[in-house]
């Protein structure tokens, strides 16, 4: 699978810089670092390329969400598709962020770097948002999980291949 994996990305991605890709699937909602560190090993770059671009990869959108999900929300809640959207997203985080909500910014460093399906860099900054936690102390307990989370994930990735 690993063989199959990196053929499939030279192969449809190939003039793209192998740290750039790294960047982009960091980046990526869902995916996040979880994705950017397995990549980057199975791509062959070392340890630390790996744990810097993904952790530069997963950065990125922070502070775009941070800064612009709340008037971007208050703006297209009048229309129904993206209010049910909305709703649905609410839902979710909220479920998932009783940590969040007992613990404030320290609580959002636990569920940014436990790296689980649907926790990370994305979640967490929509539930300092939905919990109304500082900007400067949500950057930071971010930031904090982001660093926990790959530097986790990066050691069992390069301990196990």
């Amino acid at each position: 699978m690993k063989e199959s994996f990196r053929d499939f990305i030279v192969e449809n991605l190939s003039f793209l810089p192998v740290e750039l890709i790294v960047v982009i699937i960091s980046a990526m909602p869902i995916l996040e670092l979880r994705g950017g560190i397995p990549f980057a090993a199975f791509a062959g770059l070392s340890y630390w390329e790996a744990l810097f671009y993904s952790i530069l990869g997963n950065l990125l959108p922070i502070i775009p969400i941070l800064i612009l999900f709340r008037p971007l929300s208050t703006f297209l809640m009048r229309f129904p598709i993206y209010k049910r959207f909305y709703e649905w997203l609410y839902n979710r985080t909220m479920s998932k962020s009783e940590k969040v909500e007992k613990y404030g910014a320290l609580g959002l460093i636990l569920f940014t770097a436990v790296p689980l399906p649907t926790t990370g860099a994305y979640s967490a900054c929509l539930a300092a948002i939905l919990f109304f936690i500082p900007f400067r102390a949500a950057f930071i307990a971010i930031t904090t999980g982001v660093l926990i989370a790959a530097v986790g994930v990066s050691v069992f990735v390069y301990s196990v291949f």
